[in-house]
């Protein structure tokens, strides 16, 4: 299973950095060293579509058409109360809205799970404790040390207990789209912070809203920088999905875990919805 999480993993950010030149089955089969036939196969099975379906998804045309109807959706979904379809329908939040200062004490005393696994978009560090999921990030372009650093400077005073065994099991549980059992995430932060990142889960997979637009929707029009930078703190990336805030003119803006990995996310998204 972990080989065909890394030749996918692989495939996508091969296809995102190679987009404008519309390669071929074939070329991304050369690259990865295996046969069109298994590409095709494993390709399909892990993003859920064709290479040549992922490729389409890619262009700039279709991101403005996205951000154009998930406006809308977006403000359904925010007047009724509601978070949007898919895979994020049963997935559980617990919140704690604390300062930074609060946060910094609470984490004394506490003993953290963490380990780095697989998945589709490359390699990712996961943390979790009795409560449920506190962190993920991917660590292929930041590199495992540097996502470490991030994970253990929202947790200063915390205990680590490492465990990439567990986080391979956890992560190959989020990533499984038969997934039934819900997914309990313990995220803390400021009230700011969480009220941001729970409208993140009213957009719906395959939809984009941008930074303003977001900023209007939580009532405070004028604070399109902040929320930019609470996104940016997202301690659960994917499951609370910042990677689909993109900027108004429909551009991909930043990712604090890569843009080639938030291209490849809202690809395979876009796509199969």
């Amino acid at each position: 299973m972990d080989a065909h999480y890394d030749m996918v993993a692989e495939a996508l950010r091969y296809l995102v950095e190679h987009q404008a030149e519309q390669p071929s089955l074939g070329e991304l089969a050369r690259h990865l060293g295996r046969s069109e036939a298994h590409v095709q196969k494993r390709f399909q099975a892990q993003a859920g579509l064709s290479p040549k379906q992922f490729v389409k998804a890619l262009t700039r045309d279709r991101a403005l058409a996205r951000l154009r109807a998930g406006a809308t959706v977006l403000d359904a979904a925010l007047d009724s109360g509601l978070s949007g379809p898919g895979r994020l329908h049963d997935l559980l939040i617990s919140t704690d809205a604390v300062t930074p200062g609060e946060a910094r004490r609470l984490g004394a005393g506490v003993t953290l799970h963490r380990g780095i696994g697989p998945t589709p978009f490359g390699p990712a560090l996961l943390a979790w404790t009795e409560r449920g999921i506190t962190f993920l990030g991917f660590t292929r372009d930041l590199g495992r040390e540097a996502s470490i650093a991030e994970l253990e400077a929202q947790w200063p005073d915390a205990g680590f207990q490492d465990d990439d065994r567990g986080a391979a099991l956890r992560l190959a549980e989020i990533f499984d789209e038969a997934r039934t059992r819900p997914l309990p995430v313990w995220l803390r932060g400021s009230p700011f912070q969480l009220k941001v990142w729970e409208a993140l889960l009213a957009i719906p997979p395959g939809h984009h809203a941008s930074y303003g637009h977001l900023a209007s929707r939580l009532g405070q029009p004028s604070a399109s920088r902040a929320v930019g930078t609470a996104i940016g703190r997202n301690p659960v990336s994917w499951l609370i999905p910042c990677h689909r805030v993109i900027t108004g003119a429909g551009t991909l803006g930043g990712y604090r875990w890569g843009l080639a990995t938030k291209q490849a996310m809202i690809g395979v998204e876009s796509a199969l919805a």
